[in-house]
C-alpha cells in the first residue's frame, strides 16, 4: 500500500495519546538501542528520541513515503525500510516500541515470540494495537464493499482479521517474560472537520479497499461508505463527531 503521511497525521493528535500511554509503562531507564517498529512519519520516533536522547534510535517501516517524510522531520534518528514480520535488528535492541503497526500482520502467535526473541537481556517489548474489529468504523467497510459495483474488486481485501483476544496474548507472551503488563482503553475522540469519521478511516484502515478501486468506484464506495457511517457517527451539536476506539496494550520485560 502506498500511505500518506499528511492524511494520517490529520488528527494527529487523537494517534498520538495511546502511544504516549504505552511510552509511558516501559520501565526502562536507560536503553541504549531502541526500536520503532512501525514507525510511520516518525512523529513518535521523535518523543522516543527526546525521552532517551542518549539511546541509538532506529525507526522501522514498510512504506517508503512514511520513512520520507520521517527521515526529513528526524535527522537525529536512523530510519530502515523493512517488513515488520522479517525484520532483524543488526545488533539486540533493549526497546522493540510498536504503536499500532502489528494488527496490520497475522500470524501473531509466532510474530511476538519472536519479537521477544530479538531482545537483549532485560529487554522490553512494547505494542498498542487497535482492536476496532467489531465496531462500525471496521464492520461497515466490509459491508459496504460486499454490495455495490465495487463488490467484484474488493472481494478478496486482506486485513480482516481481528486481533487476538487479550487473554491469548497473555497465554502467549506470559511464559517467555520476566513481567507482563497488559490493559485496554476506550478512547472517545472528538473529531473535528466535515465527514470526520470516515476522514479518520481514509487515514488507515480504508486504504487496503480504495487502493483496490478506481477514481470512480472509489468515489462510490466511499459516498456509500460515508453514508452508512453518519448512524453510529453522527456529528453533535457542537460540529465534534464522537469516535470511541478501542486500543490493546502490552508491555513485556524479558
Amino acid at each position: 500500500m502506498q500511505w500518506d503521511p499528511a492524511q494520517y497525521l490529520r488528527y494527529a493528535d487523537e494517534r498520538l495519546r495511546p502511544a504516549l500511554d504505552l511510552m509511558a509503562r516501559v520501565p526502562l531507564a536507560t536503553p541504549a538501542r531502541v526500536v520503532d517498529l512501525g514507525c510511520g512519519p516518525g512523529n513518535v520516533t521523535a518523543i522516543l528520541k527526546q525521552r532517551w536522547p542518549e539511546a541509538a534510535v532506529t525507526g522501522v517501516d514498510s512504506s517508503p513515503e512514511m520513512l520520507g517524510k520521517a527521515a526529513a522531520s528526524v535527522p537525529e534518528c536512523r530510519f530502515e525500510l523493512g517488513d515488520f514480520g522479517t525484520w532483524m535488528p543488526e545488533i539486540a535492541p533493549d526497546l522493540i516500541y510498536s504503536n499500532a503497526a502489528l494488527h496490520w500482520l497475522g500470524g501473531h502467535d509466532t510474530l511476538f515470540p519472536r519479537l521477544l526473541s530479538l531482545l537483549s537481556k532485560g529487554g522490553v517489548l512494547a505494542v498498542q494495537m487497535p482492536g476496532m474489529h467489531a465496531a462500525p468504523l471496521r464492520a461497515l467497510q466490509h459491508e459496504v464493499a460486499a454490495s455495490g459495483p465495487w463488490a467484484a474488486a474488493l472481494a478478496d481485501v486482506g486485513f480482516a482479521r481481528p486481533i487476538l483476544e487479550p487473554g491469548a496474548y497473555w497465554d502467549l507472551l506470559r511464559p517467555r517474560c520476566t513481567a507482563l503488563d497488559m490493559w485496554e482503553t476506550t478512547y472517545m475522540h472528538a473529531l473535528q472537520g466535515d465527514n470526520a469519521a470516515v476522514q479518520w478511516a481514509i487515514g488507515t484502515s480504508l486504504k487496503p479497499f480504495l487502493d483496490r478501486l478506481t477514481p470512480e468506484l472509489r468515489e462510490g464506495y466511499l459516498a456509500a461508505y460515508s453514508k452508512a457511517m453518519a448512524g453510529p457517527y453522527p456529528r453533535r451539536a457542537d460540529g465534534s463527531t464522537l469516535l470511541p476506539f478501542r486500543r490493546v496494550f502490552m508491555v513485556a520485560t524479558v
